[in-house]
């Protein structure tokens, strides 16, 4: 069987695919017949991925995917598939990974060439489409790699096999569980502390990520074992990042990541992910340092978000493109002139509190970013600020926007509700709560024979969702059951999970399948154990596990989350780096933190406690003064009276004495 020979992405649900269907190239989507469609031709796969945001993949669209004659190289020798990473991490991830096999650096756009059954035999990142920057120019790829498949067929196709067995065994292999121990946290955050660059912040060298697994390892290790350095090495991330360009000062909002070592100039996409990401560190961070730039830029952050981010239905858009008009960044840089023209007379402020840089090797305008003192005068000062930047924000509106990637991803969206959620709680913004209620609610009522899509954008839906996706919404939901204390939110969370252990559980019933076991176009059928910007999903399964279980007081769930866990660990420990998220997770399963409340409805003493010392290991319930306790709240299946103010602090099945008092409390919380 083939396809037309013709672009088919013109009706795919991925606006990044969408961007590609004008491209001369023959595209396909991913699916069983363009896999067909190349058996059937016997000529090698060309998969090209990226996403939308991307700014190397619109510079290899326009160099080579919209011109004519490398567009009649690809058809005349491949099947062509675009892949939007985003919505099919599960493949991304497989032939990244053989990349990385290959001793290559991996990055977007991704190329690859495989064999007409989809295995990997040669590949490599963006590819000029004339020799340049020291690398081949992409016909004189696709020649070469046309030549050896006719000419070396059968050495390729060992390599290919024995690629793909590689990939297989690492992304998708056992290994025997490893017991649970506190020291593997410890052990791993001893050894990223020495990563961490102590005047800069992050992890040293250039380009920076804010690389959230590994701070939260070192802010684990902070409330577990009290280690200060750790505190302050996410504390001192967090401030460099926060006064550096990639933040965005004027608008609100994080990118990607930056290109040097001193989060000055990023690479300008702003992703859904990082900015949860962002929310969750700001309110931790907030809580134990007391330091209003963590609460402005939450503020800055979130308002960013319900602005520019949120779509129909009221989910949350996937990415904002970095560049506009053809140029990255133009749409947040500014020149003096520029400033001077939108302020007049109050520009002399603005540059009190900020300053422009132009470092060496940027060809755009100048960034906005702050030094340090101004950074902290500007917090002293908030009020001065608000109209500056305001009318800043006003003539940016002006200016041609970039590219929004509409579509609502499942998992992003879990990891944006939950850290709404939280922050909601933290900071008194029942807005923000409801905000996320209603995205929740948006990404719940999308199911299809109660399976989330993983994707959806407009009426379109992608299905099936990953284990990833569900295990988002689990943790989700149990974050908006902390804020408002509706359990149809634990049932949803339940809900959650018997799909995941429907679709995605091994056979052995020890772990779960990023996809899902009715998915067809796979090669591979990977766990999810590896973090990319956020912890993988197979941390989020177990974080989701435990804390249901904790909240439920469900014996037979919990054990089944240590199970998870143990088999997790006994994987992790062949690649710690990669999978930060999974160890972080375990110490999580180890020593599970509950902290039941009860308090009165309309003056309460001890939920704004609870509420201003939030805790990653810790779930909260509370039951107000009065009510019947319907559920087995303390473990044992033990019902706290409720006729009375009280708090119960539990690890695992062992809690303290109840306290009444709320100073009680706050110590209680901050030991």
């Amino acid at each position: 069987m083939t396809l037309p020979a013709q672009n088919l992405l013109a009706d795919e649900a991925s606006p990044y695919l969408q961007q590609h269907s004008g491209n001369p190239v023959h595209w396909r989507g991913w699916s069983p017949a363009a896999l067909e469609e190349a058996k059937a031709l016997d000529r090698p796969i060309l998969l090209s991925v990226g996403y939308a945001a991307c700014h190397w993949c619109h510079v290899m669209a326009h160099e080579s995917f919209e011109n004519d004659d490398v567009a009649a190289v690809m058809n005349r020798l491949f099947v062509n598939i675009k892949v939007d990473r985003e919505e099919r991490p599960d493949i991304d991830q497989i032939y990244m990974a053989a990349l990385s096999s290959m001793g290559e650096q991996g990055g977007w756009p991704l190329t690859m060439f495989l064999t007409p059954d989809g295995k990997p035999f040669w590949g490599g990142t963006y590819f000029p489409r004339e020799q340049r920057y020291g690398r081949p120019g992409f016909i004189q790829v696709m020649e070469a790699v046309d030549k050896a498949w006719r000419e070396k067929r059968a050495s390729l196709h060992q390599s290919a096999d024995g690629l793909t067995s590689h990939v297989e065994a690492r992304l998708s292999g056992t290994h025997a569980k490893a017991l649970l121990d506190r020291e593997t946290l410890s052990d791993l955050a001893g050894r990223i502390d020495g990563m961490i660059d102590r005047d800069l912040g992050g992890l040293r060298g250039a380009p920076k990520f804010p690389n959230a697994p590994f701070m939260l390892t070192l802010w684990l290790s902070w409330l577990r074992d009290g280690n200060a350095t750790h505190r302050d090495d996410v504390l001192t991330s967090l401030e460099q990042m926060l006064s550096g360009g990639i933040y965005d000062h004027i608008g609100g909002g994080l990118s990607r990541y930056s290109t040097d070592a001193g989060w000055l100039v990023p690479h300008f996409e702003k992703m859904l992910y990082d900015n949860a990401e962002l929310i969750r560190f700001c309110n931790w961070a907030y809580a134990a340092s007391g330091n209003d730039l963590f609460r402005i830029r939450i503020e800055g952050t979130v308002e960013w978000l319900l602005r520019e981010m949120r779509v129909d239905g009221g989910a949350f858009a996937a990415s904002l493109d970095a560049d506009s008009e053809g140029e990255e960044g133009l749409f947040y840089t500014w020149s003096k002139d520029e400033i001077e023209a939108a302020l007049g007379d109050d520009s002399a402020l603005f540059f009190k509190y900020f300053t422009l840089s132009s470092p060496h090797g940027w060809e755009g305008k100048p960034v906005v970013h702050q030094t340090r003192a101004q950074q902290a005068q500007s917090v002293a000062d908030r009020e001065r600020l608000i109209p500056l930047t305001a009318k800043i924000l006003a003539a940016r509106e002006r200016r041609v926007r970039p590219g929004l990637d509409a579509k609502i991803l499942t998992d992003w969206n879990g990891r944006m509700i939950a850290a709404l959620a939280e922050a909601g709680r933290s900071l008194g913004r029942q807005d923000w709560i409801e905000a996320a209620a209603k995205a929740f609610a948006h990404i719940s009522t999308a199911s299809r024979d109660n399976r989330l899509p993983h994707s959806m954008l407009g009426p379109k839906r992608l299905f099936p969702a990953l284990s990833c996706d569900y295990a988002a919404m689990a943790n989700a939901a149990i974050s908006l059951f902390e804020a408002s204390g509706d359990w149809s939110y634990i049932d949803q969370a339940g809900g959650f999970v018997e799909q995941l252990n429907l679709w995605h559980a091994d056979a052995e019933k020890t772990g779960y399948y990023l996809t899902a076991s009715d998915c067809t176009d796979v090669p591979i059928r990977i766990r999810g154990d590896v973090d990319e910007a956020i912890p993988s999903a197979t941390s989020q399964i177990i974080e989701a596990l435990v804390r249901l279980a904790s909240v439920t007081g469900d014996l037979e769930l919990q054990e089944k989350a240590w199970k998870i866990a143990e088999h997790a660990a006994g994987r992790a420990a062949h690649q710690t780096y990669g999978q930060a998220g999974i160890v972080n997770a375990c110490a999580l399963a180890l020593e599970p933190l509950k902290l039941v409340i009860v308090d009165g409805a309309d003056d309460p003493r001890l939920v704004p406690v609870a509420n201003r010392n939030p805790d990653p290991r810790r779930v909260d319930i509370i039951a107000v003064i009065g009510s019947e306790a319907n559920r087995p709240l303390l473990p044992g299946g033990i019902f706290p009276p409720t006729n009375r103010p009280g708090a119960w602090l539990c690890t695992g099945q062992v809690c303290l004495p109840g306290v009444t008092d709320a100073e009680e409390l706050e110590r209680l919380l901050r030991r």
